[in-house]
């Protein structure tokens, strides 16, 4: 498909560049082809009552790290020069692929000194050696390896907030809480499980009084998640891959709830991607684990979520061509123009959306 065919205008005042307070209070637009009406303005708080018994939402328990590095490359004869880089897929205990900006300044056996401010480790440095580059992207082999490393990169470095927002604010200490799920377990992941961020204590109290259940799987979202699509149609586009796994117990749960009629609930499209890459061409999930690159645009045919819960997405984004393929592209095109005119609140920080799979 044409990737343009995903595009909107979307005004500037409708970007949050703070979450809502508390997180439970943000508004949530129901979109379901196969009701009447088809969008219908609830909030967060509502999700309880737009649930049956019986069913499961399923979350994203990776956390953030603080995977932006700011360093100093050096190489033989003395020439330095400032780097940037931003941690996205974990290699192995001692390796991270990343993005690097400028990229042009590195190369092959080039080495980078991180956090150079007497708190990163006993030596007062993080450091590495540049192993390959692929345009933007850049392995590093870092000097420091497993807990060791994990020590020093939260030392060193810090969260890497989305380019719609960090283009207009610096990061603060507000975002250390703020960009975080409240059930977050799992170090690894570059940018927030978004829809999860609206989660509170009593919104669980009040899902676990309604007999809904609570599942966990974990994929590491990688910053790949916000580059644009540069290709012109859909078929051209490469996704990043992102690493994660389903659990033998998380899988045997999530089957036994579809057996007895029950709903898959995926909050966000994290969770959804991760489901959908472990479920058989019968729709039954298995345990699994490794990288997924699975690119979702209207066409496909989904195996293993009924509902998903998300935020709204950008112009021409992968994951605004999930949702149209999870919704329907013309409901979704029109849920988007009604959110845009009622106020909803975009992106990371931004309202939520209740999608239901269309029978179409």
């Amino acid at each position: 498909m044409r990737v343009n065919l995903f595009d909107f205008d979307l005004p500037d005042e409708n970007i949050a560049l703070r979450p809502a307070n508390p997180r439970d209070s943000a508004r949530m637009l129901v979109v379901n082809a196969n009701a009447d009406p088809v969008l219908s303005d609830n909030g967060v708080l509502d999700l309880p009552d737009l649930l049956q018994p019986g069913d499961a939402l399923v979350f994203n328990d990776t956390k953030v790290i603080p995977a932006q590095l700011e360093g100093l490359r050096t190489r033989e004869g003395g020439v330095g020069a400032s780097v940037s880089v931003t941690l996205h897929m974990r290699v192995d205990a001692s390796r991270w692929k990343a993005f690097a900006r400028p990229a042009k300044r590195l190369k092959p056996g080039d080495r980078i000194q991180f956090g150079h401010t007497g708190e990163t480790c006993m030596l007062g440095t993080l450091d590495a050696t540049v192993e390959a580059r692929d345009e933007a992207e850049v392995t590093l082999l870092f000097d420091l390896s497993g807990p060791a490393l994990d020590e020093a990169i939260f030392s060193a470095g810090h969260i890497p907030l989305p380019p719609y927002i960090a283009a207009k604010r610096a990061e603060d200490e507000k975002d250390k809480a703020d960009y975080q799920t409240i059930y977050a377990r799992e170090n690894g992941a570059v940018a927030a499980p978004t829809a999860g961020l609206h989660f509170t204590p009593r919104l669980f109290e009040a899902l676990d009084k309604r007999g809904i259940e609570r599942h966990f799987v974990t994929l590491h979202v990688g910053a790949g998640t916000f580059l644009p699509v540069k290709a012109d149609d859909t078929a051209d586009h490469k996704m990043h891959e992102e690493r994660g796994y389903v659990s033998a117990e998380t899988a045997a749960a999530l089957n036994a709830v579809r057996a007895r009629g029950g709903r898959i609930v995926s909050v966000g499209t994290t969770s959804l991607r991760l489901l959908e890459s472990a479920a058989r061409e019968d729709g039954v999930i298995e345990p699994w684990s490794g990288a997924t690159d699975i690119f979702i645009t209207p066409g496909y045919r989904f195996r293993a979520i009924d509902v998903l819960m998300t935020n709204f997405h950008l112009p021409k984004s992968t994951l605004f061509m999930l949702v149209s393929a999870f919704a329907g592209f013309e409901t979704m095109h029109a849920a988007y123009e009604h959110a845009i005119e009622n106020g909803y609140r975009f992106y990371s920080y931004g309202d939520s959306s209740l999608l239901f799979r269309t029978n179409r």
